[in-house]
């Protein structure tokens, strides 16, 4: 489905222009990742369904190189569910993280766990310790799968 850059109205993608007020719709779609927010994960534009499994071997084969991407992907997907329009980037978290040789990452995965616990209308929720615990004790791959999978079930 495309979207109506003039007045909103959703047509699908053959049309050429738009049939409630006739402004012409770009060929490629629009800019809000082409998707109806009537349907199931219409409203999380850019934010997709990620196969844990595959996301856990492929960090095993690239010896830790796609957890990055994954670190990068996730942080941003969770700021965008949690309308945390503010906070750190994805690429940002990687530097802080080399920067402070890994330290920032425990940081993060607190703070992660707080936003998990945000998105799931948790108040008082105890996420952010339980994911600042795995990440002590080097179960961060744990932590990357429990966020995955709460950015899965939003998205669904």
């Amino acid at each position: 489905m495309k979207q109506c850059p003039n007045c909103g109205n959703w047509c699908d993608d053959h049309m050429q222009y738009c049939n409630s007020c006739g402004v012409p719709l770009a060929q490629s779609g629009n800019m809000q990742g082409n998707v109806n927010p009537s349907e199931p994960g219409g409203n999380h534009a850019g934010i997709f369904v990620r196969s844990i499994p595959l996301s856990i071997v492929l960090t095993i084969i690239t010896c830790g190189i796609y957890n990055l991407y994954w670190i990068v992907k996730v942080n941003d997907e969770v700021n965008q569910l949690a309308g945390d329009s503010q906070a750190t980037t994805g690429g940002m978290v990687i530097l802080f993280m080399i920067i402070t040789c890994g330290i920032y990452g425990l940081y993060w995965y607190y703070k992660m766990g707080e936003k998990v616990d945000m998105i799931n209308n948790i108040r008082g929720g105890n996420a952010g310790i339980l994911y600042l615990i795995l990440g002590i004790f080097g179960l961060g791959i744990v932590d990357m799968c429990l966020i995955q999978d709460t950015i899965n079930k939003k998205v669904r």
